[in-house]
């Protein structure tokens, strides 16, 4: 009697299964913030989570591509998925730093993904994704998010609250020469910590990573200039959209693939 293969216990040992069988497929994550996952030959090529910025945030918030120019294309009707290489042929956005935003906020996705548990998951058919060349082993994304939580808090837990804090400047931010004293870049963090915005609320402000945003809120709760928000702010709501991003439906059908696998479905 043939043995049946235990079902993956969590994301990662999901994606470590269809890494070794060199599958292509999208897994839907269920959840908050949950999100999609797109894999092609056992590698992980791309994640849309509403838990952090994708390229498409990181590129037009950021100015790296003016609005104008991601609109003009987009009407032109390319395809969605080729609409960032369409950038770079037409000269509005370079090869390399195509390549490299879309590594960031790969690693930047798994990151807020591996903050909390998935309700569960479901491997569906391949799906169209933006394109951006990047392409990375599940075990170096597992590797990564251990250095990032590590480096933040030194554990998921602590990390996890970390991400839902709203901190606000702390009466030394009043001083202009303290302020003064620091980098543009966390100028800009200080100002857009209000009380009201998480880290990740701040990340698609600016069209940052949420990592990187989530250190130099670190920097300036060391300094002194940012502190917990106070009881009137506590309680507000968190000032970006939560909505999970839809996932692209197929071209033939408004409905999705059902799963083409013999990995199972999850749920809690």
């Amino acid at each position: 009697m043939t043995e049946e293969t235990p079902a993956p216990r969590n994301i990662p040992a999901l994606l470590s299964a269809l890494h070794t069988e060199k599958r292509s497929c999208t897994v839907l994550v269920s959840g908050t913030p949950g999100g999609v996952i797109h894999v092609r030959d056992g590698l992980v090529v791309g994640m849309e989570t509403p838990g952090a910025p994708g390229v498409e945030v990181l590129l037009l918030k950021s100015r790296r591509v003016a609005e104008e120019d991601w609109a003009a294309v987009r009407a032109t009707g390319t395809d969605p998925a080729r609409l960032a290489r369409e950038l770079v042929a037409q000269g509005l956005l370079g090869a390399t730093e195509l390549e490299i935003t879309g590594q960031a906020a790969l690693f930047d996705a798994a990151f807020a993904l591996a903050l909390t548990s998935p309700d569960g998951w479901e491997v569906t058919a391949p799906r169209p994704l933006l394109e951006t060349e990047a392409a990375v082993p599940p075990a170096r994304l597992v590797t990564e998010n251990t250095r990032r939580i590590r480096l933040l808090a030194n554990e998921r837990g602590a990390t996890a609250r970390f991400a839902r804090d709203r901190l606000e400047p702390a009466p030394e931010a009043r001083d202009p020469q303290r302020v003064a004293r620091l980098s543009p870049r966390h100028r800009t963090v200080l100002t857009a910590a209000d009380g009201r915005r998480t880290p990740r609320d701040i990340a698609f402000t600016l069209g940052r990573g949420l990592f990187a945003v989530m250190l130099d809120l670190r920097d300036l709760l060391a300094l002194g200039l940012l502190q917990p928000p106070s009881a009137t702010t506590a309680g507000r709501p968190s000032t970006a959209l939560r909505t999970p991003p839809h996932p692209h439906p197929h071209p033939d059908t408004a409905t999705p693939h059902p799963p083409t696998t013999p990995l199972p479905r999850r749920k809690r």
